[in-house]
């Protein structure tokens, strides 16, 4: 009855309520004080997963400084990436949800299904790609500039390569035909934003230590404890010196610590959350979103029945992303390299994907598109490369950097 109630309210309603992206916005005393305020969070998993943690706790903090109550959020965990979700999302827009939040890319679809049965509530589908395109004005995207941090992680990750390299303490086992020294990375799946991030990584490393070959190899989950421990121990197996990972669990760490301890040369950066706990002498740092600074801006635009931005994707300039404390393994200097990296990268004077620091093929990249139009996953629309930089998360909030770079070998 709620959805037939919802259509007609569509077409008879002036101004929609806590509309993304247009222009008309309800005021405050049409959407509500925000003791009226309610919201519902459809996660792909629970606390036990690193990435969902992360959203978990960003959220807690943004409702923490905005004043929301506990019984003003309606929490849904592991919800798969399928009809599930969309029946969890009309379910929540039918308990009075203003506000409905999912997590994961596998969502969108079904959270843009949702918003279009539902124009009074506002749907937020994090690392989607589709709302812009969609015209609907009630549903969103948003990410973060994650790539940045995933760069800095890479410097620190150069910085030990660097200190390893010039302290003689690799065997032949660590450097391939070449010369370079190999590291491995764990990545959940062959998508833009796992290979931007394995890129911004990747680059990262070369800003300090130029001779490096990296070797990707994928799980095909974002979260399998055991899977992505065998992975790093294959590429461990292989020589590789340090093994990060685009995957959510603790099992790449904790099998990098396992053969450090055996007496292997070998250190972790991580994702998501610190890995020190599982990791204490392996663990150097890891790439984090700062998800609070997101949620905050747009829990508070809601319930306060502003727009919500269709797209959106900040990084270190709005303190969106970091990295966790550096491990006692960094090599000296790490933490001061750390911070002129990242003021460099505030001040717009360093980016992440300049065309100057890589090559496809041998060849310097002079276009790549953006945005893909065909939903065939790759890009297709948007000329990414001008000024001397391919721009990520500037048409859209989801990463779409899809080139294959030299210097990185993807396994499977």
């Amino acid at each position: 009855m709620k959805k037939l109630i919802a259509l007609i309210l569509a077409i008879l309603m002036v101004a929609s309520l806590a509309a993304c992206g247009g222009t008309d916005t309800a005021t405050k005393d049409e959407a509500g004080t925000s003791s009226d305020f309610k919201m519902g969070v459809i996660l792909v998993g629970d606390e036990n997963e690193g990435y969902t943690y992360a959203h978990i706790e960003g959220i807690k903090e943004a409702a923490a400084a905005l004043g929301l109550a506990d019984d003003q959020i309606i929490w849904k965990y592991t919800i798969p990436e399928d009809e599930t979700c969309y029946d969890t999302a009309a379910d929540l827009a039918d308990q009075g949800c203003d506000l409905v939040i999912s997590n994961s890319y596998g969502h969108q679809s079904h959270m843009q299904q949702a918003a279009t049965e539902f124009p009074e509530v506002t749907f937020i589908a994090m690392t989607g790609d589709t709302a812009k395109a969609s015209g609907l004005p009630n549903f969103c995207n948003a990410f973060t500039a994650v790539y940045e941090s995933r760069f800095v992680s890479g410097v620190v990750a150069g910085m030990k390569i660097k200190e390893l390299v010039d302290a003689g303490k690799l065997e032949d086992d660590n450097f391939d035909a070449d010369g370079n020294v190999k590291v491995g990375y764990v990545g959940a799946y062959p998508y833009a934003e796992v290979k931007s991030g394995y890129t911004a990584f990747f680059l990262g490393i070369k800003s300090v230590y130029d001779k490096v070959s990296m070797s990707v190899q994928f799980t095909n989950s974002w979260f399998d404890l055991t899977k992505e421990g065998e992975t790093a121990n294959q590429l461990l197996s292989q020589g590789c010196v340090i093994i990060c990972q685009h995957a959510d669990s603790t099992g790449a760490p904790s099998a990098v610590q396992a053969a450090l301890e055996k007496g292997d040369v070998c250190y972790s950066v991580g994702y998501n959350i610190d890995m020190l706990e599982v990791a204490p002498d392996a663990a150097l740092t890891s790439a984090t979103n700062v998800w609070s600074v997101y949620y905050k801006e747009a829990i508070g635009a809601a319930m306060n029945g502003e727009a919500v931005p269709t797209n959106w994707a900040e990084g270190y300039a709005k303190e969106a992303v970091a990295i966790t404390p550096l491990g006692e393994s960094c090599a000296e200097g790490t933490q001061e390299k750390v911070d002129e990296v990242i003021a460099a990268i505030k001040a717009g004077e360093l980016h992440v994907f300049d065309i100057e620091t890589f090559t496809v093929g041998g060849k310097k990249v002079e276009s790549a598109f953006a945005t893909d139009t065909d939903g065939d996953f790759v890009p297709d629309a948007d000329e990414a490369v001008f000024d001397g930089y391919f721009h990520e998360s500037y048409f859209q909030s989801a990463p779409c950097f899809a080139l294959d770079i030299d210097g990185i070998t993807l396994l499977n």
